[in-house]
């Protein structure tokens, strides 16, 4: 048996078991070869699954945990994610959902493996990719390529990382349950776009890793150059096709897509558990030994982290383990199964190599026999629309289409791919009628946005250059001078303005009023324009339309594909200043792609103002000033002691459908243990917390896709077996318990666009067969 250990190509093993103090340690050795991985000298076949320890709280990890061990799972996957370990250059956090020493010692307490993941770089749907923003302002830096602060930066948090692992003896090599290090993540597109500037990086960063002596193997995922002795591994939603760059090397599927993300506008995303069974078992027949689900369990992006742009802030993923951390069903128990059987076949798969039979045009036998009593056999059909009958060892067999049947002893079908015998689990979001005790709102003043500014130039700035992410939102004010002979004062149309923003969404305001919309009450006689007066939950309110009777919004927005947009509406001026106040918000900041730190947001120009007398005015080189952040935001009135600390109002209908505003109520905690959401429907789209603990953003963005009949079969893609078509993206946010005191839970609600909180609601989530 040719095997590469860790001893021969990382660092030296400990093999004896150590006495610390009183306590015995049993250290393990972990090694591979071309089969599997090796651990203290016996091929694994290893089946994992990616739990993001901040996407859940600690008291769900425990129980998190065991239900993937009880489904069948080895190892335990996360990240690491720099951006919350390190908010500000030397100052670290790993306290909360970011104890990631307690999140590994509770993988260790369940008697399972784990996989750290390092990077630094994560990707993950994650803010900024897991990059801390500071790190952009880090004097010459470029990211991911042969940038001497870029490595030295990196080099950094990943040695803090691995010497934290050390002291605490986690790594394997000290007894602890670590046996598979990552470094970087998914390199190869930038590898091949940057040429011999990625090349040397991806060497350099493999050395930096080898380096430190962690006493476990180190993994490069999607990175086909990846040197010696990293192992490379594969990541799609088929992974049956790849090789490692080295004969020597084991084949690893670091990340099997359980499903995918879904981001605000779009449609929730589902993967048949049918296919995905079917994409691990032709894995495994091909001689796969590592599989790794992404997600096992996707949680939630709590607070400012979900990244994108426009990732929503549940991050379900379609996991065997939903969101709010209830099994989803069939999903969950297909796979166990699924799980056993592999199990069943394990010494026949790691000692053998198939041998590869025909038994008809779309059908094949994978047969592993390590001798007397060693036998498995992964029967296949591949055609997309008919099951065959097949025969193999003179026995008859029938294969559904688009499905694989294993054999742990080349004789008995244990589990067929496309045969799911659990009922599905269907889920019920049920009011918990504990009343949400009466509003109260506080609005954001805006009259006097232009004295409260920090910051004036000429021009316009980047976004986050001026925010470094503090806040979502950034203040761009100017002035301009309307004079009183200009026609559309006297029966004329409005004047047109017109800007162009980078991303990733914009509120515009003239005079202090939402542009598009007026005083709360008003009359037709306010202005030229065609204009309507609704009536909406017993209240009043115009709109004004254009002459197309579109109705004239204040806002626009990009997408996760396009974030540049341009807005172009009327606006309402009058004789004298004006004063024009256009609020940018970011909805997450880029996770992948080519040197994505250059990436701009916020509003860039040109902004012009169309429909004078004297023609276009160019405001984009004119005086601007900026402001951070909202007042509420500066006020802290998310806290308890913030939100004591101005006058709020009683909420009533007229204030209801307003922009800006921020809402406060409180409620007890619900009895029972069921997983808790929020309902916000009736809102629009802002951010909520509660106990000043962010639930993060919401947005009632309708979801916009194809979602006709899905099937199994065939080649999945993303674009595949859509859900939610003509509904919000997301309607419920997840409330951990853990966050609830008995009495009197603070919720406060920023809406920016107008909603009516009186109808948000907190429901039970129960899932039914």
């Amino acid at each position: 048996m040719e095997t590469h250990s860790v001893s021969k190509l990382l660092a030296l093993y400990l093999v004896a078991a150590l006495f610390v103090g009183s306590e015995l340690i049993q250290c393990t050795t972990v090694s591979y070869d071309k089969k599997a991985i090796l651990i203290n000298g016996r091929r694994r076949l290893l089946i994992s699954g990616s739990i993001h320890y901040p996407r859940s709280t600690p008291e769900m990890w425990e129980g998190l945990i065991q239900k993937a061990k009880d489904g069948g799972l080895d190892v335990i996957d996360t990240y690491v994610f720099w951006n919350g370990h390190e908010p500000s250059p030397g100052n670290y956090y790993f306290e909360g959902r970011y104890d990631l020493v307690r999140f590994i010692r509770t993988v260790q307490k369940a008697g399972l493996y784990l996989h750290l993941r390092i990077g630094p770089y994560v990707c993950a749907e994650w803010n900024f990719g897991g990059f801390p923003v500071w790190l952009k302002y880090v004097p010459g830096i470029s990211f991911r390529t042969d940038n001497g602060p870029f490595k030295m930066a990196m080099q950094g948090f990943t040695q803090k990382i691995v010497q934290m692992m050390k002291n605490e003896r986690l790594f394997a090599s000290q007894g602890g349950p670590i046996i598979l290090s990552q470094i970087e993540n998914e390199y190869g597109p930038e590898s091949k776009a940057l040429g011999a500037a990625g090349h040397n990086y991806i060497n350099w960063a493999a050395k930096m890793a080898v380096g430190m002596n962690t006493g476990v193997p180190w993994v490069m995922c999607k990175e086909d150059d990846a040197p010696d002795p990293m192992i490379n591994s594969c990541n799609g939603f088929y992974c049956d096709g790849f090789t490692p760059n080295k004969p020597y090397k084991p084949t690893l599927w670091t990340e099997a897509w359980s499903g995918w993300f879904s981001e605000f506008g779009g449609t929730v995303h589902h993967r048949p558990v049918q296919d995905l069974a079917f994409a691990v078992a032709r894995f495994i027949q091909k001689g796969g030994s590592y599989v790794n689900y992404y997600m096992y369990h996707g949680g939630t992006n709590f607070g400012r982290t979900a990244g994108g742009p426009f990732i929503t802030t549940s991050y379900d993923y379609d996991a065997p383990i939903d969101e709010y951390g209830l099994i989803r069903e069939p999903k969950y128990t297909h796979l166990k199964e699924l799980h056993r059987a592999i199990k069943l076949s394990e010494h026949a798969l790691v000692s053998s190599d198939p041998t590869v039979t025909s038994l008809g045009t779309y059908q094949q036998a994978y047969v592993f026999n390590s001798g007397p009593r060693s036998c498995a056999a992964f029967l296949s059909n591949f055609h997309m629309k008919s099951a065959a009958t097949v025969t193999f060892n003179n026995m008859h067999y029938d294969l559904p289409a688009w499905s694989v049947s294993i054999l742990p002893d080349c004789r008995n079908a244990v589990f067929n791919t496309a045969k799911v015998g659990v009922p599905t689990s269907r889920v019920q979001m049920t009011p918990t009628h504990n009343r949400l005790l009466y509003w109260e709102t506080y609005g954001e003043d805006l009259s006097s946005l232009h004295d409260r500014s920090s910051i004036s130039t000429i021009g316009l700035l980047e976004q986050i250059n001026v925010t470094r992410d503090t806040s979502d939102y950034l203040w761009y004010m100017t002035n301009i001078e309307i004079n009183s002979w200009e026609s559309f004062l006297h029966g004329g149309k409005w004047p047109t303005l017109t800007l162009q923003s980078a991303g990733h969404a914009i509120h515009v305001f003239i005079n202090g009023q939402f542009s598009g919309m007026s005083k709360h009450f008003c009359s037709t006689t306010e202005s030229e324009q065609e204009l309507i007066v609704l009536s909406d939950s017993g209240f009043k309110f115009c709109i004004y339309l254009d002459s197309n009777l579109n109705i004239i919004t204040g806002s626009a927005f990009g997408t996760r594909e396009q974030r540049e947009f341009t807005f172009t509406k009327p606006v309402n001026l009058h004789a004298g200043i004006n004063r024009i106040a256009l609020l940018s918000i970011a909805v997450g900041l880029p996770n992948v792609g080519l040197h994505f730190e250059t990436w701009k947001t916020g509003i860039q120009g040109p902004v012009f103002l169309d429909g004078l007398s004297r023609g276009r005015k160019d405001l984009t080189i004119q005086k601007w000033l900026y402001k951070v952040g909202l007042n509420g935001e500066t006020m802290n009135l998310i806290s308890p002691s913030g939100a004591s600390s101005v006058d709020w109002i009683r909420a009533s209908l007229a204030t209801h459908n307003q922009q800006l505003k921020w809402y406060k109520a409180y409620f007890n905690a619900p009895l029972g243990n069921e997983p808790l959401a929020l309902d916000m429907r009736s809102m629009g789209k802002g951010q909520v917390w509660i106990n000043g603990q962010s639930i993060g953003r919401y947005w009632m963005a309708f979801a916009n896709g194809d979602c006709s009949m899905c099937s199994y079969t065939g080649t999945y893609r993303q674009t595949k077996c859509q859900l939610g078509c003509g509904q919000p993206t997301q309607r419920w946010y997840h409330v951990p318990r853990s966050w609830l005191k008995p009495t009197k839970n603070l919720l406060v609600v920023f809406e920016e666009l107008g909603g009516d909180p009186s109808k948000i609601t907190l429901v039970k989530r129960s899932l039914t067969r």
